[in-house]
């Protein structure tokens, strides 16, 4: 932007219209992807490859809208301009924005279904706003005396991540879905006007028959194409995975889901200016950030909390700004512009193919993770921090010596390392990290031993240990999540985690094998109302249970009453059934049918009053799969359960207190709710857990109560103050940031 102060009066003006036209464009493109994914919630579940699934498309439109720009690049701008106005104004007939009216997915179906809604919901207009940045530079550019419109790009970000940001602040948390759409409809109106003005200005100016002519522009050959396409793709793809790890451990909402994106978005801000010291800064020491950061790359035995999660997106926004400015230094001729920016696309639409489509099916793990961090470190810039082999004044061979030496030391820490994670020495274990990752500084200059080092630092931090439940066969892997089984010889357990949460436990031992565990012992809330369902609801009392696990639930069935799960993830099911696996629902339901599918929609297809108790107990991980907890989902419920029936619902979570809200729901539906907070009363493989039981029958919460007088009950908090629905959501009064901070 500089000389802008110095160019004439009319000259500044076009200048300011080209960026705020840019800016309205990027705006409006990244506001709607939270609006639509939030607006699907109700029909997809919570899970973070939704959100995965989401940005395939959108990078896919990206490239068709960018290699339509590029398309039309080479017309005059008046026909540019009738062409491109005359498509924004037909895809603005799709508007305002509402889902399509798809059919309900087939098991299984979901990676392909989940892209098709998102296509047929926002395409049209998707696809041609995406066309904004690389068509209106080309327009800048038409003008010879405009200069290098690349810096242009840095505002169409500028502009994006305002957009991602203003959502979940200020759009989520004050207006409906329905008032979202037509504020976005609104904005798309002034797009095209802008539009117009820019076309108008240039073309007043002359600046039709460009000096961009293609006969000018450079040739690129495959080898810099092949290179743009990596360097766009690595970002892309790492963007994605640190989206997956706060999606499946926090909650699966655009407040989450907008961090990496929009840290992703803000690194073009500081690649695509020349003068920026905080881009020249970050990348000359992203080789150390990936060494330190991405050494956690291979742990799965935990997520770490908040560190590692700093982490992880710290290590994104680095890594993007350091590739990002390695394609911005890169950058060929304005005439060969649009042609740049498709190659970038493209790259961008690989790195989410890779990371949403074809990763899951591949890998029983989120292994694209770590092969991204050192694809990202073979592509940084690679030099020396200090010159030492210089000042030693080492000959060739002497280097290579030097490079073994500090390779053989890397693998050694590494064995150590993992050794003393076992033993669990902390000191040890960040004493050995340090070590290894010293070693690679002192390697930089060196790309492919610097890889390896990398490699090193990752197998020892944990890396082994997950590179072992791959072989061994005891992970599985599906749309839907991670899930592992591990055997506790020691303690006579097996579980069965997703992400890093306990999903199951069951004792080995076959005194013990039907004993409930977990969140689900006698003595929590739903342990105590199911537990004592024959009396409150007689013998032949009829469940639903939303949420399967590993069916720990079934052992509280009693001879004579009818039992239905509800479970979303055919993975799970097998877990449940497994012959080698875990035993309670062959043992103690095994007859009991199970409806697989999202519950909210099988629940639908069930006769009203048709449960005397009904569980929902359909969280993974602490991701809140939010269309569960709404008014609309309550209704559901209410309408299935009997007039005196028992609706129990599990709300433990590390980081959103859901009390309230549960409470505003229970009382909007006309139920009486109360709590069971299972925090101390733990026996072996019991876990704390908060339960909400409630019951339009206020007499039968009381027998409830009366039953079980050994437990403590509470009464819920003062109920929110509005309601969750389908159309209006926001966890930010909700959040408990003690608990995020103090991990």
């Amino acid at each position: 932007m500089s000389g802008m102060a110095s160019a004439p009066p009319r000259a500044r003006t076009a200048r300011l219209l080209f960026v705020a036209t840019i800016l309205a464009g990027s705006f409006l493109l990244f506001l709607v992807q939270p609006l639509v994914a939030r607006m699907a919630l109700p029909r997809l579940g919570g899970a973070p490859a939704v959100w995965n699934s989401a940005m395939l498309v959108y990078q896919a439109l990206l490239l068709g809208g960018y290699a339509y720009a590029h398309a039309i690049g080479r017309w005059p701008i008046a026909r540019q301009a009738a062409v491109h106005l005359g498509l924004l104004v037909l895809a603005g007939l799709t508007l305002p924005i509402a889902l399509a009216d798809l059919p309900a997915p087939s098991p299984g179906f979901e990676p392909l279904w989940v892209p098709l809604l998102f296509l047929l919901t926002i395409g049209p207009v998707f696809f041609v706003v995406s066309a904004q940045a690389p068509l209106m530079q080309r327009w800048y550019a038409a003008d010879a005396a405009a200069g290098d419109p690349y810096w242009l790009y840095a505002a169409s970000n500028l502009g994006s991540f305002t957009g991602l940001l203003a959502y979940p602040l200020l759009f989520e948390p004050n207006l409906s879905l329905g008032a979202q759409s037509w504020v976005w409809s609104l904005g798309y109106g002034a797009l095209i006007l802008l539009v117009a003005a820019a076309a108008a200005a240039r073309w007043r100016a002359g600046g039709e028959d460009a000096p961009l002519a293609p006969a000018a522009a450079e040739p690129i050959g495959l080898r810099r194409t092949l290179l743009w396409l990596a360097l766009a793709a690595v970002p892309s793809g790492l963007m994605l995975s640190a989206t997956t790890h706060l999606t499946t451990d926090i909650v699966a909402m655009p407040l989450l889901w907008v961090i990496p994106l929009g840290l992703y978005l803000l690194s073009f801000v500081f690649a695509f200016n020349a003068r920026s010291a905080l881009g020249h800064t970050l990348a000359r020491v992203a080789p150390v950030v990936v060494l330190l950061a991405g050494g956690m790359a291979m742990v799965s035995q935990g997520s770490g909390g908040l560190t590692t999660a700093f982490a992880t997106v710290l290590m994104l926004f680095v890594v993007a700004v350091a590739l990002h400015r390695r394609l911005y230094d890169d950058r060929p001729s304005p005439a060969r512009l649009t042609y740049f920016y498709l190659i970038m696309s493209a790259g961008g639409a690989l790195g989410g193919l890779f990371t949403a489509l074809l990763a899951p099916v591949i890998f029983d793990w989120v292994w694209e993770h770590p092969i991204l961090v050192l694809a990202a470190a073979a592509l940084l810039p690679n030099r020396p921090l200090f010159a030492w082999m210089d000042r030693l004044g080492l000959d060739r061979r002497q280097r290579r010596i030097a490079i073994l030496v500090l390779l053989i030391l890397a693998m050694g820490l590494s064995g150590l390392l993992y050794l003393w994670l076992v033993e669990q020495n902390d000191a040890l274990v960040l004493l050995g990290m340090l070590g290894i990752a010293w070693c690679g500084i002192l390697l930089l200059g060196h790309r492919w031993a610097v890889v390896a080092v990398l490699a090193m630092l990752m197998l020892g931090r944990g890396g082994y240990q997950t590179l072992w439940a791959s072989i061994e066969g005891t992970r599985e892997r599906s749309y839907f999540g991670i899930y592992t089984v591990r055997e506790q010889d020691y303690a006579g357990l097996r579980e069965l985690t997703h992400g890093t949460t306990l999903h199951g436990l069951q004792f080995t031992d076959p005194a013990e094998r039907r004993e409930p565990t977990t969140y689900y012992g006698r003595d929590s809330g739903v342990g105590a109302a199911l537990g004592v369902l024959p009396q409150l609801a007689g013998p032949e009392a009829r469940v639903g249970l939303v949420g399967l696990g590993v069916g720990t639930l079934a052992c509280y069935r009693q001879p004579g009453q009818a039992w239905d799960f509800f479970e979303i993830d055919p993975a799970v099911v097998d877990f449940s059934r497994g012959e080698d696996g875990f035993t309670f629902l062959r043992e103690c339901a095994p007859d009991a049918p199970i409806h697989i599918g999202d519950a909210r929609l099988v629940l639908e297809t069930f006769p009203d009053a048709r449960f005397d108790a009904l569980v929902i107990d359909a969280f993974s991980s602490d991701a809140i799969p939010l269309h569960l907890v709404t008014s609309e989902a309550f209704g559901v419920y209410r309408r299935k359960l009997e007039d005196d029936g028992l609706l129990l619902m599990h709300i433990s979570n590390r980081f959103i207190d859901l009390r309230p809200i549960v409470a505003a729901l229970a009382e909007e539906h006309g139920m009486t709710a109360i709590l069971r907070s299972d925090l101390t009363r733990l026996g072996p493989g019991i876990s704390p857990s908060v339960w909400v039981v409630m019951s339009p029958d206020a007499g039968r919460i009381a027998r409830l109560i009366a039953m079980r007088r050994d437990l403590e009950w509470e009464r819920p908090p003062a109920p929110a103050q509005s309601l969750w629905t389908d159309d209006f959501a926001s966890i930010l009064p909700f959040i408990q940031w003690q608990s995020i901070l103090g991990k």
